[in-house]
């Protein structure tokens, strides 16, 4: 026995274990009953079903448009390692499920058709998978299980003209014919019995939002339950909806939710008259084969219309623009739960109706708008519940659906450290390209390339007119990712601003983005290196140029359109450059950081300072040190200089930077920290914005300061032996402790020297 066998057998046994968890044995309606009391929610209506799965996953919280909201799990798509996931929007979301929650409550929009509406490429059909996927997986746990009936009439009978062609047999599995539109199986009460059934139910589970049942059996069920009736009355049966209903007739089964087991999905392609596309059609060879005694037989019919598939959950139609005709037709369909398959013949309906569409169906709408009250529109209108999904307006968000397009990457991001968030969005990124065939070259979009691309879309879809004066519509994209903008040691909040612009309603949408990049991994740079595979390498200032040539011929965009976003990518270049440079920055002075005991240790000082009180140490309390305090000022914070001090004692303008800027945060984090005993030895100094920035801000004053015989215009080729050559040795090295390859590192530093050369004299 091989080992393949083995991993064969392994992955057979798991699915009849994946499967033996799915599904159950039917059960008697009594047996149903029964297990409904003990779990409530197996009985839900469509909304409440759908509410139900939403929450069942949690929230999670998000920072978004410089927010924090609560996000619904669900919509992370966690049913499939987050491959559908609806990035952002979540405000959008949110409003959808609270109308699910006034919807399954009864408490109003009962008659409301929900709409999402919204550009391409902003997440309309991945809600759609991600709602087929959620609702796929929450029906094979335990509190999501979905049950129907299925009914055999046989019982030695003649049953011709009841069964789908052929004598029935009632020993035959084959004989047992399920409900085609997922009858809910309370359905088959009568309406007063269910009516005090669900009052009990209800008063037992004790929900927040209560079981509602009231639809009546589909036309389909009803024929095999009325046959069955009028033969045991016939027989003079006093019990005749427990014969009805006997084990060897009904039978309540589980099934898997699916496209087209409780979610109906519509597609543009599909035709049609409207009653197919609705409900499905009547097939005329078994109209002629079931003896129908002059009438259609229910049993004749399709039943693959887009209510038919979505009774009991969920009824999708994409692309709604294309089916504005079926739209009106839908109109009574929420409110009234009624739908017919023909004259004489209707069908109660229990589904959640949802429409997707792109911004081409408010034109459909709109198109008798001038006739006022006469338009034939109007009714349609009113019955939709618009929920507008739009261009996500975070950088953060925007690059991770980046890297997503680009690759295989699925998993959400859930990081809650600005750190690390910071971190995931400069990350570099690397692609495999074929380039011919059997030969795979590797290509390596460079740290901040990704960033950039996110940026640059982001700032096409913000609006201008609400940004303060002095702000820039870069300091608006950090405020919508961070929640605050940093100008040296001033933190400004996003509570500070009032943003009420339509930001995110029009912009480059990211399968441009996505299509510019795929190009560029296939053309050649043009760059060459006689030790480094620089020619491999893409930068940002590459991925840049490529999106702002790429406006010219894109059609869709419009001519104001490509001049307003061809302004916006130089914001983006000098954002970028800015990150670069810093990255530089840092990895060049990396020898002169500053551990935190050193940090510590000041800040103590000037603490005790401040109170006029002693620093508390090995051999005792000691006053605070004045000479350890200009040291650290001048030397590592570089902010003051010999002549901001009397000797060693602090000027006014060193004392109120100690008051202002260091005390004040250590004192507000105190405060924020109060019921935890705080002292100075407990405070994380990295938690403290302003501390931070101070710490962590570098400029090539510094450099100069500390190197006085570092030259930038050497550093694309440092004469041996020089300080310039040294520092460049140690900038390339760190840089690639921090996700460079030593190629991009090259390029990257290269760039950004080539800026600082020209301001260095």
């Amino acid at each position: 026995m091989t080992a393949h066998t083995n991993a064969a057998r392994d992955y057979v046994e798991r699915a009849d274990e994946h499967l033996r968890g799915t599904y159950e044995e039917p059960m008697s309606l009594a047996e149903y009953v029964e297990a409904a009391f003990e779990r409530p929610s197996i009985a839900a209506h469509a909304s409440k079903y759908l509410l139900d799965a939403i929450e069942s996953m949690g929230t999670r919280e998000v920072l978004e448009e410089g927010e924090i909201r609560e996000r619904y799990r669900f919509f992370d798509d966690p049913a499939n390692d987050g491959e559908h996931a609806v990035l952002g929007n979540t405000e959008v979301l949110n409003r959808f499920v609270d109308d699910l929650r006034t919807i399954a409550a009864e408490r109003g929009k009962s008659e409301k058709i929900l709409w999402f509406d919204g550009p391409t490429a902003t997440g309309k059909s991945e809600l759609k998978r991600c709602l087929i996927n959620g609702l796929r997986a929450y029906s094979r746990t335990d509190s999501g299980r979905r049950y129907t009936v299925e009914w055999n009439i046989a019982a030695g009978r003649d049953t011709r003209g009841l069964s789908y062609g052929g004598e029935a047999d009632p020993d035959r599995e084959e004989d047992w014919y399920e409900s085609p539109v997922q009858a809910h199986p309370l359905s088959v009460f009568p309406d007063d019995v269910r009516a005090d059934l669900l009052e009990a139910l209800n008063r037992e589970s004790g929900d927040h939002v209560p079981i509602a049942v009231g639809n009546d059996l589909d036309p389909f069920s009803r024929e095999a339950y009325d046959h069955l009736e009028e033969r045991y009355r016939r027989e003079g049966t006093r019990e005749l909806f427990s014969a009805v209903t006997d084990p060897t007739h009904l039978r309540v089964k589980n099934y898997v939710v699916d496209v087209g087991r409780g979610i109906g999905v519509l597609h543009s392609e599909d035709d049609g008259t409207p009653k197919e596309r609705l409900v499905g059609s009547w097939m005329p060879g078994m109209l002629r084969e079931l003896d129908s005694r002059g009438r259609k037989n229910p049993q004749a019919f399709s039943y693959d219309g887009v209510l038919s598939q979505g009774n009991g959950l969920l009824t999708i139609v994409e692309d709604a623009a294309q089916h504005a005709d079926l739209l009106q037709k839908l109109l009574n369909v929420p409110d009234e739960g009624h739908v017919k398959l023909d004259k004489g013949i209707g069908m109660d309906v229990d589904t959640q109706l949802l429409i997707i569409s792109n911004p081409d169906l408010d034109a459909e709408l709109d198109k008798y708008a001038d006739r006022n009250g006469r338009d034939p529109l109007k009714a349609l209108k009113r019955r939709l519940d618009k929920h507008e999904f739009r261009y996500l307006t975070n950088v953060s968000l925007e690059a991770e659906l980046i890297r997503r397009e680009l690759t295989d990457e699925t998993s959400v991001w859930t990081v809650a450290d600005e750190a690390d968030l910071r971190e995931r969005i400069r990350a570099p990124l690397s692609v495999e390209v074929r380039s011919g065939p059997g030969s795979v070259n590797e290509r390596e979009l460079a740290p901040h390339a990704v960033e950039a691309a996110a940026m640059y879309s982001v700032l096409t879809r913000l609006d201008t007119d609400d940004v303060p004066s002095g702000y820039e519509l870069v300091d608006k994209a950090l405020l919508f990712d961070f929640g605050y903008v940093q100008d040296g040691d001033t933190r400004t909040s996003v509570e500070e601003f009032d943003f009420d612009g339509d930001d995110g309603v029009h912009g480059i949408p990211v399968t441009f983005t996505r299509d510019v990049v795929a190009d560029l991994l296939h053309e050649d740079t043009g760059r060459r290196h006689a030790d480094l595979d620089v020619e491999r390498v893409l930068l940002p200032e590459d991925v840049l140029d490529a999106m702002a040539d790429a406006l010219q011929d894109a059609p869709v965009f419009s001519r104001s359109e490509r001049a307003e976003y061809e302004g916006r990518v130089t914001q983006a270049k000098e954002y970028i450059l800015d990150r670069q440079e810093a990255d530089v920055l840092s990895a060049l002075l990396a020898e002169r950081s500053v551990d935190r005991e050193t940090v510590a240790e000041y800040v103590e000082h000037v603490y005790a300072w401040a109170g006029d009180e002693q620093v508390e140490t090995e051999r005792g309390p000691v006053d605070p040190d004045p000479l350890l305090m200009k040291l650290f000022e001048t030397e590592q914070l570089g902010r003051f200089a010999d002549e901001d001090y009397l000797g060693n004692r602090p000027t006014d303008a060193v004392a109120e930077f100690r008051r202002e800027k260091i005390i004040t945060a250590l004192n507000r984090y105190a405060w924020e920290n109060r019921d935890e005993g705080f002292t100075v030895d407990d405070v994380e100094l990295s938690e403290i914005p302003v501390i931070r920035s101070v710490l962590d801000t570098y400029d090539w004053s510094d450099v100069r300061r500390l190197y006085e015989d570092f030259d930038p215009a050497q550093w694309d080729d440092p004469p041996e032996g020089t300080e310039t050559e040294r520092l460049k040795d140690q900038t390339i090295a760190e840089l690639t402790t921090r996700g460079y390859t030593e190629a991009s590192a090259e390029l990257t530093s290269r760039a950004v020297l080539r800026e600082v050369r020209h301001r260095w004299d």
